[in-house]
């Protein structure tokens, strides 16, 4: 796997580029203060300084998928499905932040979360004929965004509604 990652060095640069992105724009979106603390969260929400490092792996593994997926890709339509599908992936995780952390409003990103959740799995399905290993690089990605979809819908019910709740910045 190794090689085939050195072998496809432009491919890993623009992978890690483009992940670096999507993980800083998710870190200047999500801002853990007043309103985020005054939430009621379930008993079994992780603690707050554990999604760092899970994103962190699932990142890495992600720019792996994508070099490994890359260079097993025939040229042409199919790997511009594989970089829309891995782009449609990218804004749709970034969107959650906005939506959550941005907006305030966690009933959409529970919608949205859904999105995200097929964007992952269409990845894992097309992916597979060519790179099985590629595809299962993104397992933890889509178990990781079902439990986030879990604890999403912990907390639009304890504590929706959400429409209508003063902005803490204009409070």
């Amino acid at each position: 796997m190794l090689d085939v990652m050195v072998a496809q060095w432009p491919a890993l640069l623009v992978a890690t580029a483009v992940t670096l992105l999507v993980a800083v724009a998710g870190g200047v979106l999500t801002e853990i203060g007043p309103w985020y603390n005054s939430l009621r969260f379930p008993a079994w929400k992780p603690p707050n300084w554990a999604f760092g490092p899970v994103w962190t792996v699932i990142f890495t593994l992600s720019i792996a998928c994508a070099v490994l997926a890359w260079a097993a890709t025939a040229p042409g339509l199919p790997r511009t499905v594989l970089v829309g599908l891995f782009l449609l992936n990218a804004a749709l995780n970034v969107l959650w932040n906005i939506l959550f952390f941005t907006l305030r409003r966690p009933d959409w990103a529970l919608l949205e979360t859904a999105l995200l959740w097929l964007s992952v799995a269409a990845l894992i399905v097309f992916i597979w004929p060519m790179s099985p290993v590629a595809s299962l690089l993104l397992a933890p990605y889509l178990v990781w965004v079902s439990i986030a979809g879990a604890l999403n819908r912990a907390i639009v019910q304890l504590n929706a509604p959400f429409a209508g709740r003063p902005h803490p910045r204009s409070a």
